[in-house]
């Protein structure tokens, strides 16, 4: 017997692979593979500029504007433990890009696991699901 699947499921199922793409289990590879993938389905480039720990690395996150400026997020945690991304743009570095190539030098000497990636994109899109404060 054929299954039959109403828009409702698939909404549903977008949203847990939604869900499942936030879940802190998730393998750094796997998430950054899926992160990539998105942002070149919408039109804009993503790269790996520092590969971490496949398996629990943080994923910190360049979205540049390709006019010098960028954008600089990182992960946290909020009070309910669910993971979010803190934009650290003007606070810890940026809004130019060379301020904060330089704090993304000095983190990945700091700590081996950690990931870079690099999303390029003109209208400043991060295409991350996890809510950005």
């Amino acid at each position: 017997m054929p299954l039959i699947y109403s828009s409702l499921s698939f909404t549903s199922i977008k949203q847990g692979a939604l869900k499942a793409m936030s879940n802190s289990e998730l393998r750094s590879d796997i998430w950054v593979q899926a992160l990539l993938r998105t942002a070149q389905t919408q039109g804009a480039a993503g790269f790996v500029v520092r590969r971490g720990d496949d398996t629990a690395g943080a994923v910190l996150v360049k979205v540049a504007q390709l006019n010098g400026t960028a954008r600089l997020l990182v992960p946290a945690r909020d009070g309910t433990g669910e993971r979010v991304y803190l934009d650290l743009t003007g606070k810890t570095a940026g809004p130019d890009e060379p301020s904060i190539d330089t704090y993304l030098s000095k983190r990945a000497s700091q700590d081996q696991d950690v990931w870079i990636v690099e999303i390029e994109d003109k209208l400043g899109r991060s295409f991350l699901v996890e809510r950005v404060e």
